[in-house]
């Protein structure tokens, strides 16, 4: 991420050996929700697929990068598990388009979707 305070919210969304995969999770729309969220998204944030984030008990992942004046404000990665249905892509969207993480306050559903990682998992998104 730069220093340019511009720089958006970015979600990377895992697209591994089980998210995405209607194998694990039968009934879910796979393939058009990275364009339904990225569409709900617009220029608000960055949306990027990703190789298996190693949480596949929490399939489909994603995680909520702060945009540069959200880290500034203190805003921190946030995970979140068991994406499954657009009511929940809606509410990160509508999220997201409030500020993100260090700017706005996550919508009280989205606790049930919230995850902690262990540093070794979130140091390697970070690379």
């Amino acid at each position: 991420m730069t220093s340019d305070s511009s720089t958006p919210c970015r979600v990377t969304v895992c697209r591994g050996c089980c998210c995405g995969d209607p194998r694990k999770i039968p009934g879910v729309d796979h393939a058009g929700q990275l364009p339904r969220l990225r569409a709900a998204l617009g220029r608000a944030a960055q949306v990027r697929a990703s190789d298996c984030l190693d949480v596949c008990d929490q399939a489909n992942v994603m995680v909520v990068q702060p945009s540069a004046a959200g880290r500034a404000a203190g805003g921190r990665p946030v995970w979140l598990g068991l994406v499954n249905d657009d009511e929940a892509l809606a509410d990160i969207a509508a999220w997201i388009h409030a500020g993100g993480p260090g700017l706005a306050e996550p919508p009280g559903v989205l606790d049930l979707y919230a995850f902690t990682v262990s540093r070794r998992v979130r140091a390697a998104l970070e690379d």
